[in-house]
This record gives C-alpha cells, structure tokens and sequence, in this order.
C-alpha cells in the first residue's frame, strides 16, 4: 500500500541521488585534471599511476549510480500510480512528477 510519506521518502531518494551523480562527475572531471597536470610536470611514475587508479574508481562509481538512479526512478513511478489511482493531487505527487521530469532529462542528456 503505497502512502504519501512513502512517495515522499522515494522522492527524496531520488534527489540524493542525483546529487550523488552529479558530485561523482565533478569529482572525475577534478581528479582527470589533476593527472593531466602531474603528466604534464612529469611527476614520479608511482604517483602518477596513484592517482590514475583515483580517477578509474571515480569512473567505476557513475555506471553504479546511474543504476540505483533508475532503480530508484522505477519505485518511485510505481508508487506515484499507485497513489495517483487514489488521491489525484496534493504537494507530493506534485513533486514526484517534479523529479521524475527533472531525472529522465538527465537520462536523456546523458544517453545522448
């Protein structure tokens, strides 16, 4: 039986996980700088690979997050049915719609 406080819950687990993903790709884009600069200065062999092994787990981390994001969108679109059968609008299904717009465009952006 899906509640109102559930769509709620949902909701916000999507938004942190947006915000999970975008900090991931800010932090791949910091850290590829980073190796960019110590290739360019020639920095020691064992430092350089260091920090290359940071920027690969930064990678590894985005396919992660994109999956929980979709898991995430998928409950929170069964459940924002669910309710929507029996109550047609208040604050919270507002902003699931919300969210659910705002995550497929970032699926769409990103896919492109």
């Amino acid at each position: 039986m899906a509640t109102l406080r559930n769509l709620k819950i949902k909701t916000s687990s999507c938004r942190r996980i947006v915000k999970e993903l975008h900090s991931y790709e800010k932090e791949v884009e910091r850290e590829a700088s980073k190796t960019a600069d110590m290739k360019a200065k020639g920095a020691d062999p064992y430092d350089l690979k260091q920090q290359e092994n940071v920027l690969a787990e930064s990678r590894m981390m985005i396919p992660d997050c994109r999956k929980r994001l979709e898991a995430a969108l998928d409950d929170l679109k069964g459940t924002l049915v669910e309710l929507e059968s029996n109550q047609k609008e208040g604050p919270e299904i507002e902003d699931a719609q919300s969210t659910i717009t705002e995550v497929e465009q970032l699926f769409q952006t990103g896919e492109a």
